[in-house]
């Protein structure tokens, strides 16, 4: 049995006063989280305070990006994988349709950056979907497919066991729009579908969380799906009360 995770992308949000206000409630109901992973990804510049100020509650740290280089270097403006393990982020997200939509991240890179992440004991959160245009074409599964497949070539599936997949539709992302139940469900049967066809142990082993415009009220529906594990939350991870109402739709 898959235990649910949820993660919350704040994405460039945030100072001291408000990070200390959301976090503030986070604690206080905590431990009505019940049986589920959760996870808070601030900008990197705050990860140290928001992990300071989460005191201990269970909840972890995530970080929303890294260097693809795996050493220490001359690479300004940049962090590595192990910069983030000092900091003790258990997390990073990888591949979110924001750096590769803006600022060109490929395939490629991205499966360099995951590669990276496992080598310092990071779990990479490996966000993967298609474009309005990619649905409406029919190109969807072929597309999600090739973003898998840059990761796989690179680390292989037996390392998906400490891999999360982030499945996340980039027309529903921000914009209000849900994927239906249905329509999330089948893209994640799809790719753990596709990762069966390598290793059926650990495709029933990997985490598939669904993200974009997750909310209190569509959440417990979204996560009710046979391959839904929980959600990667963007918007209402802003919310102490909203995103501990999801949290707890996946518990």
């Amino acid at each position: 049995m898959r235990k649910p995770f949820v993660a919350g992308n704040w994405k460039m949000h945030g100072s001291k006063a408000s990070i200390l206000s959301l976090v503030t409630g986070l604690n206080a109901q905590a431990s009505e989280l019940g049986d589920v992973d959760v996870a808070v990804c601030p900008p990197a510049i705050y990860i140290d305070y928001t992990n300071r100020t989460l005191a201990g509650n269970g909840i972890s740290v995530g970080a929303q990006n890294m260097a693809e280089e795996p050493v220490q270097g001359a690479f300004t403006g940049e962090i590595s994988a192990e910069m983030l393990k000092d900091f003790d982020c258990s997390y990073v997200i990888l591949g979110h349709s924001e750096r590769r939509a803006i600022y060109g991240e490929t395939d490629s890179e991205i499966a360099t950056k995951v590669q990276v992440a496992l080598s310092a004991n990071v779990t990479p959160i490996l966000c993967v979907g298609e474009t309005l245009d990619e649905r409406e074409s029919g190109v969807m599964q072929q597309v999600i497919a090739t973003q898998l497949d840059a990761v796989l070539a690179v680390v292989g599936i037996d390392a998906f066991t400490d891999i999360v997949i982030a499945y996340e539709p980039v027309w529903a992302i921000g914009t209000g729009v849900t994927a239906s139940p249905a329509q999330a469900q089948e893209v994640h049967a799809f790719i753990r579908g596709k990762l069966a066809g390598l290793n059926p142990v650990v495709a029933e082993k990997v985490i598939i969380q669904y993200g974009g415009s997750v909310k209190p009220d569509n959440a417990k529906e979204l996560f009710g799906q046979a391959d839904i594990d929980g959600g990667l939350i963007g918007g209402a991870s802003l919310n102490a009360n909203d995103f501990i109402a999801i949290c707890k739709a996946a518990g």
